[in-house]
């Protein structure tokens, strides 16, 4: 079951205002009573909002919160990444560095004409500085890990398959690849990123919706 943006604006009106009439909130949207009536006709139904009469519209967390819920895991994971932080493979490991707590991110994304060719973590940088290496030098293609060792995931996929792969491979954020149409895989353009911190704001969206 898919919602309109319109029902869940009328949900989370119902929520905040409960008990509220129908009148109201068509004045909150800006919309007549009639144009609302199918929306409202149909939360009712699905019991999504009770409807009481001569009082008005409840919200019912019992049915909504499930939904929301399933509306999340089915998200795509190009509705909710993040910006990547990102470098290119002759980058010094000193201003990798340097970027990185500069940015605060726990890894780096390396490319090279602007495709993914590895990943540099706060470990990696680590080693290669208690190695007394000299970083302001060498190039953090030096010290990334490489594609294909380097797990991703595709812009198009759901947070459910995104949030499993991340598990998975116990890392702290996945590199978000455009998805391309043809079924073999020729380029690896990065236009994102998906984390733990999103999965965290994810997750507060729903204790948000059951208080």
């Amino acid at each position: 079951m898919d919602l309109s943006e319109r029902q869940k604006e009328i949900i989370d009106i119902v929520k905040v205002n409960e008990p509220i009439t129908g009148e109201k909130i068509a004045t909150l949207l800006g919309f007549s009573r009639s144009t609302l009536r199918p929306d409202l006709s149909f939360l009712t139904l699905c019991e999504l909002v009770i409807a009481k009469p001569k009082v008005g519209y409840f919200y019912n967390a019992h049915k909504v919160v499930p939904f929301i819920i399933k509306d999340i895991k089915e998200k795509k994971v190009e509705d909710v990444m993040s910006v990547p932080v990102i470098v290119s493979s002759n980058t010094s490991i000193q201003d990798t560095v340097i970027k990185m707590f500069l940015e605060d991110v726990g890894s780096i994304y390396i490319t090279e004409n602007h495709q993914l060719v590895g990943l540099v973590s706060r470990k990696d940088l680590l080693k290669t500085v208690i190695g007394k290496m000299s970083i302001e030098e060498i190039p953090v293609s030096m010290a990334m890990t490489r594609v294909p060792n380097v797990a991703y995931i595709f812009s198009s996929d759901s947070v459910e398959v995104a949030t499993k792969k991340l598990l998975e491979h116990e890392v702290d954020s996945l590199p978000v690849i455009e998805s391309n149409k043809g079924d073999e895989i020729k380029q690896l353009k990065i236009v994102g990123k998906f984390s733990k911190t999103v999965i965290s704001r994810l997750f507060l969206a729903i204790i948000k919706n059951e208080m």
